[in-house]
Order: structure tokens, then sequence, then C-alpha cells
């Protein structure tokens, strides 16, 4: 056996002699394709199946496709290569391996393969060998020849050869069978030896690991290009059948088996090997919930990230897309660059693109799936990580939300632009397939089915494309009830969501964002490059909503109007103009923000609101920022001195604010009178909608910075320098500091900042801060929300789980300042109208107009809400404070003034806790007879009082007797102490059994009640009922007043008869006396 195994090993080695010598001799090429033959000719030697019959006896009678091989034609050595996968005996298994590393090339010229491609090999010139120094054992290039001409066919390449049928399946087959150790694929071996030793040294041969490890390295610079070519021809393989990759067929088998991934019947069986069906079939899965393996999914995303590397893995972008990479891509191939080069095309930044093209584009987008992961995409996850690092460090690496973080922080300081570029050409498509973000699918897809009759999640409906089902479902997220058939909950938000990213996307006016979201989702939803969604809305004019429509209108009437060149005004001072230093200065911001304004030497005026409003993006630096703060000074001087400004209100202000010419005196003046007509509700309002519409940006832009408001500036210029000398005047931080410090304030800057307050609750659009932090809340929570009301909507989703915390922080702030007095909550003193001034005039008597009551109005109120003697509306207002400041103290202003040291003493952990449950409350109640002072006793006692009106105002104990108050007060509606009574009732009845901690909890009630009772007689009979109605001797004194007046009953029907006869005698006596 050895002696013929050793004449069969050294058969190539005679054959290589022969070749050298004939390369010495410059052979031509007629030679080359008859050394080939007889390379051939020599291979089909019957050694080699005699010693595979001696050695392979038992795996031969095993697998019966290799016993019933014809021999002496080299069938049964190529069938053995083919199972030796499952080849159990040591002997044989070692012969074979043997065997394939030796004559692997010859061998799959053998096996069928010469009778299937030889017009293949001979019509591309493949049937001869390379005789380079390191090539002369090498006959792989005849398989890399018929490789290359099959990727040409696929790629519909000019003057590309069509491969017989039989012969892709031999190609393919060899190809498959090469897969798991890179020693088998000749051509790629000799092409990429160096290579392997440099950066795959260390890595195992076998199972495709090599490949994969070359493949990794693909885009080194220290990689040979010829490494690199093969490695290419290797992936568009993998690319047409993915059993051509070891590791991928092998880690997905099961799961392609179990999703059903290649049943498909109405299909060629070439479509189903496609490495792009593969991933659309297994995604679907993945998106769909369903289990895929750890090891399928890590191989699934090896390859996704090749597609988006390397655009030439995907023929049809080669195909489709060649004019495009040509004319605008070419040299760009590496890293993914080329793909996201051909994305820019797409969005038609560079011109139009080739609507196949485009569609290639989508369909490589939808098979790597790169909004699952963004790392997928190379260029992307390149450009964006120092933004990822800094803005969206918090979501976990790989997270989809990832690319929604890097979204909502577009066009700010932590973007940077290449980031911005790779973003936005990714964000274009996945915009025109809803399907492409994988967290508008997952919270959607019931939805979807539902109302737009969608399929699966690679499957298309001409009847309803892609793009149309993001608009369908917004046409369902706004709905009433009774239209019926609307979104759940967790899709609407993500549709918000989505919409609130478009619309930063094309950088779309606020004003017009804010007031047109609703038609931009019915109508606009596939319009999302720069301008598009203004045009769209334009032609839609008529179908708008009547605020959109107004907006619209007043902006289209602009654009209309051919602005003036650049002016100057005869009353303006000479520094007001742009002078060339400020221009350079803020050159990046004229150029990112505003170039638009400058390109078409539009006014003054125009620019420099340009620069105001971009005051704060990244591009901003000292010097222009110092420039604009400058000028901005200089306009509230008159208001004349803002272009815009003059422009919108000249004629209001002449009819209502004559004789008046500071800007700031100006808005205001304007501002009262908006003000003062939206309260009395007036038909009209005498400020006309133009101006209206600027004096909101004047309002807003003050709020910024405190020194556009001079009298409050001068007013607390000292406290500014004596508390907040360190913090920076821009987005109004000055004036939040102020604010945070009220306590400490002189009386003149507390009396300001007190009527800056009472105005901003009123309109909390003018509160910069609140609108700042809040800002991504307000567009999740409050879209329909006018803008008097968005402070009342952030307060009711407060709590919510998707609550921002430093929003939830701001929220608690504004809360806190409300409950200091009552006319700065808009919404209590409405519903409390009467009621202040009927129960509360003798506080209202000792007010002024300038400062706080400190909560006194509101404590005042909470006594009559215990009392039961509030109207309806009022006490639904008060019952929310109640309950808001039972869960935090420090929005309750009396107690937190009169019990802070109290709280500092017997409270100091739940203080620091800050959870808002109300456990700083609740420890005050348990240590009533350790309180010292007597204004924090008297508060905690109201505060008792407080909750025998309803157990909602006892967080602790509401948590407590939750179960009880379900099962024994469940027909009994809140309020006005009912429930209450209800589980005192259930407390004395001895044949109801109440939880342990609500027994306890209520037992501990009654005692502070009893003490509140001896230390706080009883106000009012009201009072005193309640009382009695909450004593655990309640039968007792109840039996007691009935014993007594039943008493008074009998003694006065006693005393009654008793005088009747006593007037009966002396009437009697009276007419004897007479008639004597």
């Amino acid at each position: 056996m050895y002696k013929t195994q050793k004449i069969s090993l050294h058969q190539p080695v005679k054959l290589s002699l022969l070749v050298s010598g004939c390369c010495m001799f410059t052979c031509v090429s007629s030679a080359f394709q008859l050394l080939w033959n007889y390379k051939l000719n020599l291979t089909t030697d019957p050694k080699f199946e005699s010693v595979a019959n001696e050695v392979c006896k038992t795996t031969i009678s095993e697998v019966s496709e290799c016993a019933a091989e014809e021999l002496g034609k080299g069938y049964l050595v190529s069938c053995l290569v083919d199972h030796r996968g499952n080849i159990s005996d040591y002997q044989c298994n070692q012969y074979i391996t043997k065997m394939t590393t030796i004559v692997f090339s010859d061998y799959r010229l053998i096996c069928g393969f010469m009778d299937k491609c030889r017009e293949d090999i001979n019509s591309l010139h493949c049937g001869s060998i390379s005789t380079g120094e390191k090539d002369i054992h090498s006959q792989g290039e005849v398989i890399a020849c018929l490789e290359k001409g099959l990727v040409r066919e696929a790629e519909e390449q000019p003057g590309a050869h069509a491969i017989k049928e039989d012969c892709k399946k031999s190609i393919m087959r060899v190809a498959e069978l090469s897969s798991d150790d890179f020693h088998l694929d000749r051509y790629l071996y000799f092409a990429c030896r160096e290579d392997r030793e440099r950066f795959c040294e260390n890595t195992l041969a076998g199972e495709g690991r090599v490949y994969k490890c070359l493949f990794n390295h693909k885009f080194e610079e220290a990689l040979s290009e010829r490494c690199r070519e093969a490695l290419t021809t290797r992936q568009k393989l993998i690319a047409q059948d993915y059993k051509v990759s070891y590791s991928l067929a092998k880690a997905c088998k099961s799961d392609l088996r179990k999703y059903r991934c290649s049943a498909d019947s109405n299909m060629p069986r070439a479509r189903e090997a496609r490495l792009s069906y593969l991933l659309l079939c297994l995604e679907s899965a993945v998106h769909r919930g369903r289990v895929v393996s750890g090891e399928c999914q890590g191989e699934m995303m090896d390859y996704r990230r090749m597609l988006m590397e390397d655009f030439s893995l995907s023929p049809e972008i080669v195909l489709h897309c060649r004019s495009e990479i040509e004319g605008h891509c070419s040299g760009l191939h590496r890293k993914g660059r080329t793909l996201h080069c051909l994305m820019r095309v797409g969005r038609g930044d560079m011109g139009a693109i080739d609507p196949n093209c485009q569609r290639a584009l989508q369909t490589l987008i939808q098979e790597a799936d790169p909004g699952a992961d963004y790392r997928i995409d190379r260029a992307l996850n390149e450009a964006c990580e120092s933004v990822i690092q800094t803005a969206c460090k918090h979501i976990r690496n790989g997270d989809p939300m990832i690319l929604s973080c890097l979204m909502e922080h577009l066009y700010t300081e932590k973007m940077v632009e290449d980031c911005e570029h790779r973003l936005l050409e990714l964000q274009y498509f996945i915009a025109r397939d809803w399907k492409l973000d994988p967290i508008l699918y997952r919270k959607c897809q019931g939805d979807a089915a539902r109302l737009c009759h969608t399929h699966g999640w690679n499957e298309t409906s001409e009847m309803m494309p892609p793009g149309a089902i993001f608009s369908c479902l917004y046409r369902h997220a706004y709905r009433s009830v009774e239209q019926g058939r609307r979104l759940s909950r967790d899709c609407k938000v993500e549709v918000q969501r989505i919409l609130h990213q478009r619309a930063l996307d094309v950088k779309l006016d606020p004003e017009l964002q804010r007031r047109c979201m609703t038609d931009l989702g019915k109508w606009c939803s596939e319009k999302t490059e720069a301008g598009q969604e203004l045009e769209c809305l334009q032609d839609h004019l008529e179908d708008l909503v009547s605020d959109c429509r107004e907006v619209v209108g007043n902006l289209t009437e602009l654009e209309s109007e051919n602005p003036p060149l650049i002016q100057v005004c005869s009353f303006c001072p000479q520094d007001i103009q742009i002078e060339a230093l400020l221009m350079r200065a803020c050159e990046p911001v004229i150029q990112t923000h505003c170039h638009e304004v400058a390109d078409n030497q539009i006014d003054t005026g125009e620019l420099m609101d340009c620069l105001v409003q971009n005051k704060h993006q990244k591009e901003m630096n000292e010097k222009c920022s110092v420039g604009v703060t400058h000028f901005q000074l200089i306009q509230i001087k008159d208001f004349r001195f803002s272009y815009k400004f003059k422009t919108a209100c000249k004629e209001d202000v002449l009819k209502l604010c004559p004789n008046i010419k500071k800007k700031v005196d100006v808005v205001i003046c304007l501002s009262t009178t908006v003000r003062n007509d939206t309260l009395q509700d007036a038909k009209e309002q005498r400020v006309s909608v133009k101006c209206r519409k600027q004096l909101r940006v004047e309002e807003v832009e003050m709020s910024e910075d405190i020194r556009l408001e001079p009298e409050l500036y001068d007013s607390c210029k000292q406290d500014i320098n004596r508390l907040c000398q360190n913090v920076a005047f821009g987005n109004a931080q000055v004036i939040e500091c102020l604010k945070e410090n009220k306590r400490q304030l002189t009386q003149r800057c507390h009396q300001r900042i007190f009527k800056l307050q009472e105005v901003e609750m009123v309109d909390p659009e003018l509160d910069y801060q609140l609108m700042r932090v809040c800002k991504h809340m307000i567009r999740r929570f409050c879209t329909e929300s006018e803008g008097k009301n968005v402070l009342q909507c952030l307060k009711q989703n407060k709590n919510s789980e998707l609550m921002d915390p430093k929003c939830k922080q701001m929220i608690t702030k504004r809360q806190i300042t409300q409950n200091t007095d009552y006319r700065l909550n808009p919404v209590l003193r409405k519903a409390c109208k009467a009621d202040i001034p009927k129960f509360c005039q003798p506080i209202l008597n000792k007010a002024t107009a300038d400062s706080e009551l400190e909560g006194q109005v509101i404590s005042c109120l909470k006594l009559k809400y215990a009392d039961q003697r509030l109207s309806p509306d009022c006490e639904d207002q008060i019952r929310v404070i109640l309950q808001e400041s039972a869960l935090d103290y420090r929005l309750d202003p009396q107690l937190q003034i009169h019990c802070t040291q109290e709280i500092s003493r017997l409270c100091p952990e739940e203080a620091a806790a800050q959870e808002q449950t109300g456990q700083v409350e609740e420890c005050l109640k348990v240590n009533l007879l350790k309180i010292k002072q007597e204004g924090c006793k008297k508060e905690v006692l109201n505060m008792l009082k407080e909750s025998k009106a309803d157990i909602f105002v006892d967080p602790v104990l509401h948590t407590a007797c939750a179960l009880d108050i379900k099962h024994q007060c469940a027909a009994i509606p809140p309020g006005k102490g009912r429930q209450m009574s209800c589980l005192m009732e259930a407390l004395q009845d001895k044949r109801v059994r109440l939880q342990p901690e609500c027994k306890k909890r209520l037992q501990d009630r009654i005692d502070m009640w009893s003490y509140a009772a001896k230390v706080a007689p009883a106000d009012g009979f009201s009072d005193l009922a309640m009382q009695v109605m909450t004593s655990p001797s309640k039968n007792y004194i109840l039996t007691v007043i009935g014993a007594g007046v039943a008493l008074l009953f009998l003694m006065g029907l006693l005393c009654g008869r008793f005088t009747k006869r006593v007037t009966q005698e002396l009437k009697d006596s009276g007419t004897g006396n007479a008639h004597v």
C-alpha cells in the first residue's frame, strides 16, 4: 500500500518538471493547452482508485453513492472527497485528506468536471496552467478562470461568456467543497500565502477560519492586490451561493430548515441558494421575534457587514449603477465609501440616478439591514464613533436606538460633519421603507398588519408598497375614538419619533413643524429632502388644517416678495451694521445655516436674525457669539433697529403703543394686548397675525438672555454678581439661577422675577429653560397641546417611563414654583375663581401684587377641601395638588417653610432619597409626637385632616390598602371621605379580615387622628362629624349621642304636659275670680 501511495503522490512532481522544462523553452499557448490535457490523462491513473479501494473498503460500503461509482474513471476518489465529512475510519480519512491536499485541482477536473465544462474551458481559454516560481504545482488557475467567468456573467459585463448550467453547478460545487480549508482553493492559497502569514498566522486552518480572517483584513493597506482580488472573487461566489461559506452554512443549517428558507417552490433553486435570500429569510424570522441561534446571527452579521463594505459583491449594484460609479464614485471602493457615495447620489445631492440603481441600493440596504445594528455600516461606524461615545454612550453598543440617538443629535454641537453626511445618506433609504427602522417595525408590525394589510418582513405588495406603510400608520395615529381603528400607544410614540427625525433632517421651521405635523405625516411622509416638505404643503394648501394653512400661506407670501438689497437706515447707529470683522468671525455659521440669506444679499436684518436664531449651533465661535449678542443689545434700544419686527409690527405699534420707543417696552405692550384679548375671549385680536408671529420670535429671543430685558437685568444686577457670577448668560441660565435662589434675592429683583414667572406660567413657551430642556419630551407627549397648555401636558406625563429625567426635574421645579402662589397656576386660578375670595379673603388682604403668598391660599383651599366646601372644579384641582404634594413634600411650600429643621432632624434619610413616594410626609406623621416646632406640627395635623377627606392624599395608606379598597369598597366612589369611612367600618367589623399592612396603617392613622383631635379641636360641625365617623369609638359615641337625644325628647314631652296642666289651672282660676 505504501509503495502504491508513494507512486501516486509523486506523479505531480514528474509533471512539474515537464512544466518547468516547457517554460524554459517559452511554450506557446497551444502547448499549454496540450500540457493541461496531458495532465488530465495522467491523473486518471487507476492506482489512485486501487489505494482508495484498499484503505477505504469499509467506508465505500457505507456510502452507497461511492460504491455505485464506475471504476477506472477517477470518480471513486472524487466521491470519497465529496463525502469526507462523513468518513469515520481514521486511515481512510487521513488518506483522502492527503489526496485532497495534493491533487485537489486535478481531482476537480476528474469528477465529471471535464465533461460538463470542456466547452467553457476552451471558450474562456482556461485550459492552461500558470508557471510562476511559486505556482508550478498549481492547476487552480483553471478553476479561478472559470469562477471569474461566472462572476462576469452574473454582473453582465461586456463580452461576458454564458457558461452552461451544468458547468455552473460544477464550479459552485467545487467552491463549496473547498470552503472548509483554504489550502483546497489552490489559486487563493498561492495568492494569499504571504498575507496569511502576516495577518492570520495564529488562525488554524479548517472550518473556513482562514477565509474569515482574510476577509476581515481585506481592506488593509498591507494586503496584496492579488490576494484582495482572489478574496473578492470568493466573496462574490458566496453571494451567489451561501454554501460556499463553510461557517455560514454550518452555523445556520438548522435555522434554515426550521424557518423553511429553502422550501419555496415558486422560485428557482439558484435564488434560494443566494446569500441575499438567506439573509432576508432569517432576518425576517428575527424581526418577527423568532429565535435564531446566536452562532448563526453572528455569521449573518459578518456577511451583512461584508455586503456594506464592498459594493462589488452585489451583482445588481455593479450592473445597474455602473454609470453612477464611473461618473461620481470611482476610486472609493474600500470600506463602504463607494456605497455611501451611491447613496448620496440616490438622495439627489449629485444629480439624477437611474431608477434601477436606486432599486438595487434599496434592496442592498434591506439585505444588509444596517438599521438593526449601525456597526454593519463600517463607513457610518467610523464617521460617528466620536459622536456615539459622547452623545449616545448611555445606549448599549449595537442597539438600534443608536441610529435614533444620532438623529436626535443632528445639527447639534455634538455632531461632526462626516457623521452627519453618512447618517443622512443611510437615513434617506431607511425612511423609504418602514421595515428598515427595527424599532418602528417591532412596535408597529401588528398595527401595520391590522390596519395597512402588510405581509412578512421580506415580502412586498404592489397595493401597499413599503413607502406607503408609514403614511397609512400616520393616518391612523390621530384618529378619534369615534373614527375607530387607532394605533397602539407604543406604535404611536414611534410614529411621532420618526416625524420629529424627518423634520430635523430637512431643517423645517419649528413653527411649521409644530403647526403642520399632522399634515406632514398625512400628505408628505415620503418627502424627506430639503425643501420638499414646504413644496408638498404648498401643493396641498387647500387640504391643510387651518393653523397649518395659515403658516404655510404666510411663508408663501414671504417667499413671493422680492426682498430689498442691504439697507442702511438713517436712524441706525454706525455700529449696527455688520462689520467685515464680524462677518469673518461668523463665516462658519453663515456658510452652514445662513448661506441662502448671504448668497442672495438679503438685508442686514435678515442675516442678523438668522445668526441670532443659530446662536447656539456648534459652528458658533466665541467671537461671533459676542458680536451677535452685542447686536441684540443694540436692538433693544429701539424697536426700529430690528428690521423684521419693525416691518411686521409698525402699524400695530402706532395704533396700540404710541410714544413707546424701547423695543422691550414695545414687546411688553403688544404681548400684554395679545394676552388680554386671549384671556377675555375677544372676538378679534387687536394685534395683527403678522405682528403676533414676529412678536413670538422676539419674546423667545428675549427670554434667552436676561440682558435683553434691561429692566429685569438692572433690577437684578447686584443679585447676579452675588449669586450667579459664574453662570453664563446664554440659554436663560442666569434667569434660572435667580429663580433657584429666589428666597435670597433683593426685594426689587424678587418682584421682577415673580412677575416674569407669572407671565411664563400663563405662556410656558416663553419659559426658555423649560422649552429647551423638555424639547424632545414636548415633541413626544405634547404635539397636540396648545402652547399655553404645554406645562400642564408635561405635568400629566411626568411619571411616564419615557420621560427624560432632566425634563422631569425641570417640571418638578415648575410645580414647586406654582404651589408657592395660586397666581402662578393659571388652571387653579381659573377653577377656584369664586372659592378663593369666598374662603381665603383674609390672606388676600395681606397680599402684595408682586410677591409670593408662600402657598397660603393653596393651604387655605386644602383645608376647605377637607371640609368638602369647594366647588367641583376647584375641588378637582386641589385634589391633584394634594396628590402631588403628598408624594413630594417640596411641593408644599408651607410644610417646607415650617418643617425644614424637623425634616433634617427626624427624616434625613427619607429626604436624601428624593424618591417622591411620600416617605418624608409619612416620617413626619409617624414622628408627630416628637415634633417640637408648633408651625410644623400644625402643618402635619393639617395633612392628617386632609387625608381623612380622600385616601388618595395619603399615598402610603392608599398603597397599603389598595387591595382592601378593591375588595371592600369597590362600589364606593373616592372623595369626601367615603372610602376612608368604608375602611374604618371594615376595620371595626370583626367579620372582615383586612391585609395586615393595611390594618396596621389604619390603626396608626386612628392614633394620629385621636392625638390631632386633642391638640386641634374641631373647627366646625363638619370637622366634628368627620372626627366622630373616623373615631375607633364611633359606635359608642353615636350610642351616647342617640341616648342623649332620646332623653331630651322624653324630658320635652314630660315638661310639655306639666306646663300645659299648670296653664290650664291658671286659666280656670282666672275665670272663677271673674265670676266672683
